[in-house]
């Protein structure tokens, strides 16, 4: 172990923490001894099928969630018709989104929890995040480490992306879900942004050993267990609005992590980039437009010129590179304007014609025939519905 880490631990433990700050002092010692094991690997041995072998963790972390609220967890794998082989060992087939949908559902029920992804967020810990979990933790300040974690948050999982902004008073965590995935799997996207925010507010505790509190909390539903969410969220101003977000004090921005290292975050960094690259490079084209599509959804769709501008491309080269997968730009920004369509109407939130302006159409009977082309049915219908 390093003269650096020795120091911080003869410094943590001459302080004489209380009972609750020793057990945030075991699990920064645990997540040494993570960070070593890490970096005695080869750079392609552990992380080659890094989004697999998180995904079968995540599903791991919830099975053992489940069985610790007394829940059997071979029982849940066969009610979600997952083959608990793929947990244990890297097979060629991995856990499906469906699945994993399932699993959520079946855990919910049979725990008669329908919070169960807020409480679940309170029993993970970074190491559940692998090497960006690591790179949070070595990081300078809380603002870096969330930096680090919206950089590199594709690299765990391609359900949602995490934006940060800032200003003068404050500083915003938002998550916002893809599209397609919370079309299709609502109740799965909903618990596990309820886990996410949770997590990443509970596990700021352990970096800086203080109590972090939002200034207030957005979600795109009105929660039905209000006290809860306050209570596990540790904030009463919790508003409906079209996104999940979290606003903190700016003072926290800046706030030193007690296990910063630059040197061994340099490292990690390296590592993390490389794989991110392999990621970008394996990953298809139009996989990576609705990404981008979906995590800047809220600045309109762009044109194809301008979305090929900001793939450092030509439109023509990006879209004979959509040809040959079998798509075309038009039908991916329509996609995502399917998603987000339907998303506005069921929130209730938006006037119709505000919704197409959002969606870039400039006259409503065009977005009235495009709706109606996608679902069969008017705006309006489907909002009455």
């Amino acid at each position: 172990m390093s003269s650096y880490w020795r120091l911080n631990y003869q410094r943590l433990v001459d302080a004489k923490l209380e009972p609750p700050q020793q057990l945030r002092l075991t699990r920064i010692r645990q997540s040494i001894t993570t960070l070593r094991h890490t970096l005695a690997q080869p750079a392609n041995a552990h992380y080659l099928h890094h989004m697999e072998d998180y995904q079968r963790q995540f599903v791991g972390n919830l099975l053992g969630y489940a069985v610790q609220r007394d829940l059997s967890s071979e029982r849940l794998c066969r009610l979600s018709g997952i083959d608990p082989v793929i947990l244990q060992k890297p097979p060629a087939a991995s856990v499906t989104t469906k699945q994993v949908n399932d699993l959520w559902l079946n855990a919910s029920y049979l725990t008669n929890d329908s919070l169960f992804g807020l409480h679940f967020g309170e029993s993970l810990q970074l190491a559940a995040l692998g090497i960006v979990g690591q790179l949070i933790q070595t990081s300078q300040t809380v603002g870096e480490a969330l930096t680090r974690a919206a950089e590199f948050m594709h690299l765990l999982t391609d359900l949602f992306v995490m934006d940060i902004s800032r200003n003068n008073h404050s500083f915003t965590i938002q998550l916002i879900p893809q599209a397609d995935q919370a079309t299709e799997f609502p109740f799965m996207t909903r618990h596990l942004m309820d886990l996410s925010l949770v997590f990443v507010l509970h596990e700021a505790d352990g970096l800086v050993l203080e109590k972090i509190k939002p200034l207030m909390v957005t979600l795109p539903y009105s929660p039905s267990d209000q006290p809860e969410y306050s209570r596990v969220l540790r904030c009463t101003a919790i508003e409906q609005a079209d996104t999940y977000t979290m606003t903190f004090d700016d003072r926290f921005w800046d706030a030193p992590i007690l296990t910063a290292n630059y040197e061994l975050q340099a490292i990690l960094l390296q590592k993390a980039t490389d794989l991110s690259q392999k990621f970008s490079s394996s990953q298809r084209l139009k996989e990576r437009i609705g990404s981008y599509l979906t995590a800047n959804a809220y600045l309109g769709i762009p044109t194809l010129d301008e979305l090929a501008a900001n793939f450092n491309t030509s439109s023509r080269s990006l879209q004979r590179k959509l040809q040959d997968e079998g798509v075309t730009y038009q039908q991916l920004a329509d996609s995502i304007r399917k998603s987000l369509a339907t998303h506005y109407l069921e929130s209730g939130k938006h006037p119709i014609k505000e919704i197409s302006y959002l969606l870039g159409y400039n006259e409503l009977s065009a977005f009235n025939r495009a709706f109606k082309r996608w679902t069969g049915t008017t705006p309006g219908s489907y909002q009455r519905s």
